[in-house]
């Protein structure tokens, strides 16, 4: 009998798009279930091999944002930059159906993955209410302020929504 443990945060954004923090081995047979295509990697930290052998082996692409600046920690805030950098240099993968189903993760899936997320809703016209509930919802008692005002002030002019979207935008 197997088991199909979702890693930690795991959660359905929007159909054949989730999020979650980092995913080990326990989480494979579960991940294998969706079918993925891509795996965005919010992290500075370099993933662990056997996850790098997964989606290997499952024909996963991985997608490492430049930009991240390693030298800043995992605990702090995303800084404007970075996500503008993942919401427009990945908007082609976040937004193009071709690259589904698509798996966005950081090293919790709280922070990084809450604010793309958070833009994103925007993006969907979401009211910050609903935003702001649901990365509170992921972030637990971590819950970053500086991260729901990137949020709240986010230009959503500053994203082109490409011809080929996902029915959802």
């Amino acid at each position: 009998m197997s088991y199909f443990v979702p890693p930690c945060n795991y959660g359905m954004v929007e159909y054949d798009l989730s999020r979650s923090g980092q995913c080990h081995q326990l989480n494979f047979p579960f991940l294998e279930r969706l079918n993925l295509r891509t795996v965005i990697y919010l992290s500075h930290d370099e993933p662990s091999q056997p996850f790098l052998s997964f989606l290997e082996d499952q024909g996963i692409a991985l997608i490492r944002p430049k930009g991240l600046d390693a030298d800043i920690p995992e605990s702090s805030p995303m800084s404007e930059a970075e996500v503008l950098f993942a919401l427009k240099n990945l908007v082609q993968v976040i937004l193009s159906p071709q690259y589904y189903p698509l798996h966005v993760m950081c090293n919790f899936g709280r922070h990084r993955t809450g604010t793309v997320m958070g833009c994103l809703r925007k993006l969907q016209r979401w009211s910050l209410t609903a935003i702001f509930e649901e990365y509170r919802r992921y972030a637990g008692t971590k819950v970053r302020l500086l991260n729901e005002q990137f949020i709240e002030l986010f230009d959503t002019d500053l994203v082109r929504i490409p011809v080929d979207r996902p029915a959802w935008l």
